[in-house]
């Protein structure tokens, strides 16, 4: 049943209220009573309605007013101002213990619920016989209700009922339902564990054949005293591994769960990660796969090569549809790899690969799933070199029915393989050759003419690609033969409109070029246009990229011809210049062609002047081949391969110092001390499975696992008045996660009681306050604690503002003060992450809200710092990750460019591109910052972190 407060119902007065509830029919008297409730939980003065309420609404019969009763009689005072308890509690007393005796099994089970929420002891302990003797009630919902009862008694008062325990005991032996037995179970394991082994030792024949609930609370009393009953080690693990077969998902996951902090035996280890497995095939739910293959993941990094051999049944829960599902199975596969099971999973890899191909039913998933799948390939055969021929086999005979985005990451893997395995090149260079002509993609060609520039090496494999890059290329002269196909059309389009309408009149259209002057443009040329771009897709395709205006593949296009002259010349003897000569020739003219095109009406766009200079460098390069071949050579091929090189190196080291430091944070010394189960219980600092703890998982939902000191916690603390005012709060406030606890300490530095002191908290930006605080009355020089909760729901800062309100001692004394604002830090949501180039450039053309930061030190603060040291100052400010390698940041310059990269909880992309420089020793650093993000807030947010950092190191 759910009490709130009615905004479209105006709040009754007293007289108001004790006139519904004594001559109101059952409906008005709950309806009244309702409001009673409410306004009660939010502080208001409802004493004198107490009497009225025993006295016309405790006799009903009706079952809505008596669970409205039990209600009221939780939330209303019953306590005098002096301490001691009202008088009329009395007759609670005496309606509580007729509803104990009622006939009615859902009143006296509503009945026996209200009495695990009281406190008083002068209230419960009548109450104690009628509890004990539903115990052994005829119907289940009584019983059960009892059992949590006494649990609720003993625990809080166990004067009242020191044989607790022993009764719940009785209980349990003969109790029949599941429910029942499930709570005497609980209360057994709370305050009264030895018990509760007793009974499991003597049951555990029959655990199998429990209920879910009881299997539930099996497992609960195994974790909560495995510890402090070691000796039964050996009952609860063949309990657990029976509990591991149970048919309820949840009885699977608890007890997978439980039986790794039991034991780190491997064949432990095994069942309880077999058991993630099948969950996460089984289950439909996408975040219930997605918990359990991260509880799998963490299995994984705490018992490094004991569950590997479970790879190929993890790739089982490939068939789920959901693309990130697929994706955290993928990249613990891949963490699962090893020599021994790394041949199946490739080969179980290109079996999915080819589902991507062969299925056209959901075009966009399969496109992202490929993507993933060709990644993943491509890591596992960069850490495992003796798969990467058949990998490269793999990719090179299918790339061609690859979309363009996975025919891009599949030919960047081409290109690494060729430089990391030489033995490959020839074998690559050939099945390029072969399937160049089915590349349609712009960047697989550049990335194809790339390889084929740099690894074709002998005469008769340059002489091949070149004839196939003539194939691609097409007729040439590239424009004459372009002009020629258009007149051809232009009098076929000609002929037949005059056979069709010999007398029709040729028809123009006025045009506004950039440059405001008028032009008339004749309906056939733009006919004849049209249809020359109509065949664009049955041209070679080298010339339909050019026409399409894609300069950029048509400058690697001369560059690539440029190598290969310049290796032909270096590879030949001199019999073969006049063949030289030939190839230079061709070259020059294919260069020209590239050139003329770009500046002619034939493409939509012009060739911008970074082409036209780097496809003219290239020309002249061969003009001057013969008196400069030495240094043209190493410019445009050693060089080249030798950076690429050092590129492939430079993440290579990257990825091994990665996993050298994973592997130094979980390594253990060889003088580290031992730790004990059973000598370490009170170390929380144990290495003894402490993550999956009791009171780990306490502390995470409490947001205490960082274990963070007294003196750190004082950082968080926010002053929200002044020392001056009549109320002095101030804040701690805590974040953990989606939640921010605020804990608000009120001193009230007057010498009158201040009553119904309460906070108004209002939020700015993606925040919700989950509860309002409650009321309070603060004694003279006194304190009090509020807390209040916000829910979080984006990475944006946001703003939390209030108002202490209080009553004086007088009628009608009101106050009020303002607090100061609560400013949520963004950096408690932003976490380093990593992205290749390729996602990255793509996020970034994607995200529509840019914040552009403009850097500046002063000369002082950038004395002693250089370029390297300032991006280290803006990532330790933002939270964020370089992307850019180490070795691209080496070096002395005056300029820097990086990208930065983070992920919020929440699943938010931020991207950053730092430009700075310092032309000179003595001056300042300049520059600027461009953030990306999808959103608008986590876009502006670290703009401002980024600005305070500016003025911190400037200060």
């Amino acid at each position: 049943m759910l009490i709130h407060p009615r905004l479209d119902v105006e709040t009754p007065n007293l007289q108001t209220l004790k006139r519904n509830l004594e001559r109101g029919t059952d409906d008005i008297k709950a309806e009244a009573l309702q409001q009673v409730i409410s306004g009660t939980l939010q502080g208001e003065n409802h004493d004198q309605l107490l009497m009225h309420i025993i006295r016309f609404v405790m006799p009903t019969r009706n079952k809505t007013l008596k669970k409205l009763l039990l209600l009221y009689w939780e939330v209303c005072p019953k306590y005098e101002a002096d301490g001691k308890l009202k008088q009329e509690t009395i007759l609670i007393c005496n309606a509580l213990l007729n509803d104990l005796q009622h006939p009615n099994e859902f009143i006296r089970g509503s009945t026996l619920r209200f009495l695990c929420k009281l406190r008083e002891a002068e209230l419960l302990e009548p109450l104690i016989g009628p509890t004990r003797e539903c115990l052994s009630h005829r119907h289940a919902y009584v019983r059960k209700n009892a059992v949590e009862a006494v649990s609720s008694i003993y625990r809080t008062l166990p004067h009242l009922i020191p044989d607790g325990p022993e009764l719940i005991s009785g209980v349990l032996q003969t109790e029949a339902d599941m429910t029942c037995r499930r709570n005497a179970l609980t209360m057994l394991t709370q305050s009264a564990p030895a018990l509760a082994v007793q009974w499991l030792k003597e049951n555990a024949q029959l655990v199998s054949g429990f209920e879910e609930l009881l299997q539930l609370a099996v497992i609960d009393l195994i974790r909560r005293t495995a510890r402090d009953f070691a000796s039964e080690k050996a009952l609860f693990i063949r309990c657990i591994f029976e509990l591991l077969n149970a048919a309820p998902s949840a009885v699977k996951y608890e007890a997978a769960t439980t039986l790794v902090t039991l034991s780190s035996n491997p064949a432990a280890v095994k069942a309880a990660a077999s058991c993630y497995i099948t969950l996460a095939t089984k289950e439909s739910d996408n975040n219930v796969r997605i918990i359990v293959l991260e509880r799998l993941d963490r299995l994984r990094m705490r018992h490094e090569g004991i569950i590997d051999d479970l790879v190929m049944d993890l790739l089982r829960v490939l068939t789920a549809p959901d693309l990130d599902v697929r994706r955290k199975v993928l990249g613990i596969v891949m963490k699962l790899t090893s020599q021994r099971n790394v041949n199946d999973v490739i080969s179980m890899l290109k079996k999915e690969l080819a589902k991507t191909v062969s299925d056209a039913s959901d075009y966009d998933k399969n496109t992202d799933y490929r993507l993933l799948v060709i990644q993943t390939i491509h890591s596992c055969a960069s850490q495992f070199p003796e798969v990467a021929a058949s990998v490269v086999e793999l990719f090179l005979d299918s790339i061609a029915d690859f979309g363009a985005s996975s025919a891009t990451d599949a030919i960047v893997f081409i290109r690494e393989v060729a430089e990391k395995f030489p033995d490959l090149r020839q074998g690559i260079v050939s099945h390029l050759v072969a399937s160049f002509m089915d590349f349609k993609a712009g960047k697989v060609m550049r990335g194809a003419l790339w390889i084929l520039g740099e690894y074709a090496e002998t005469p008769d494999e340059i002489r091949e690609v070149w004839t196939r890059l003539r194939k691609a290329i097409g007729e040439l002269p590239l424009l004459a033969a372009e002009q020629r196909e258009l007149d051809a059309a232009s009098a076929s389009a000609d002929g037949a409109e005059k056979s069709a309408e010999p007398k029709a009149a040729s028809s123009g259209s006025r045009r506004i070029l950039a440059d405001g002057t008028y032009a008339t443009e004749s309906s056939l040329t733009a006919r004849a246009t049209e249809a020359s771009s109509l065949k664009l897709d049955s041209k070679p395709p080298l010339r339909a990229v050019l026409l399409h205006s894609d300069f950029f593949t048509g400058t690697v296009l001369a560059s690539t011809l440029t190598k290969l002259v310049l290796r032909f010349a270096r590879a030949s003897s001199a019999d073969e210049e006049q063949q030289v000569n030939s190839l230079r020739a061709e070259a020059v003219l294919i260069m020209a062609g590239i050139i003329r095109i770009g500046q002619s009406s034939f493409v939509t766009t012009p060739i911008d002047e970074d082409s036209y200079d780097r496809v003219l460098a290239c020309i002249r390069a061969l003009e001057y081949m013969d008196e400069d071949s030495d240094v043209l050579t190493e410019a445009f091929i050693d060089d080249t391969q030798s950076a690429f090189a050092r590129l492939v190196k430079g993440e290579t080291k990257r990825v091994e110092e990665e996993e050298r430091k994973h592997s130094n944070d979980n390594a253990v010394q060889v003088d580290d001390v031992i730790e004990f189960r059973l000598l370490a219980a009170a170390n929380k600092g144990a290495s003894v499975s402490a993550e999956d703890t009791l009171e780990h998982d306490i502390e995470l939902a409490t947001g205490e696992a960082e274990g963070r000191a007294a003196v750190s916690k004082l950082d968080s603390v926010v002053q929200l008045t002044g020392f001056s005012d009549a109320v002095y709060a101030e804040a701690y406030v805590n974040v953990n996660q989606y939640d921010i606890l605020l804990d608000v300490m009120v001193v009230n530095q007057t010498n009158t009681t201040l009553r119904n002191l309460s906070i108004e908290f209002s939020t700015l930006g993606d925040l919700k306050l989950v509860e309002k605080p409650t009321t309070y009355n603060v004694a003279p020089f006194s304190f009090s604690s509020v807390k209040a909760s916000i829910k979080v729901s984006s990475t944006e800062t946001g703003v939390i503002f209030g108002t202490i309100v209080y009553d004086g001692p007088n009628v009608n004394d009101s106050h009020s003060i303002v607090l100061n604002d609560i400013h949520v830090d963004i950096m408690e949501y932003i976490r380093p992450a990593r992205c290749d180039s390729a996602q990255f450039h793509a996020m970034w053309t994607e995200f529509e809200w840019e914040n552009k930061v403009n850097m500046s030190t002063t000369k002082e603060a950038a004395e002693n710092l250089d370029l390297r040291a300032y991006l280290q100052h803006i990532m330790r400010a933002t939270n964020m990750a370089c992307l850019t390698p180490t070795n691209a940041l080496a070096g002395d310059c005056g300029f820097l460019s990086a990208n930065l990269y983070a992920r919020s909880i929440f699943g938010e992309d931020a991207l950053a591109n730092i430009s700075i420089e310092k032309p000179m020793e003595e001056s300042p650093i300049t520059g600027h910052i461009r953030i990306r993000a999808k959103t608008q807030g986590i876009a502006l947010s670290l703009g401002d972190k980024i600005s305070a950092a500016k003025v911190s190191l400037s200060e």
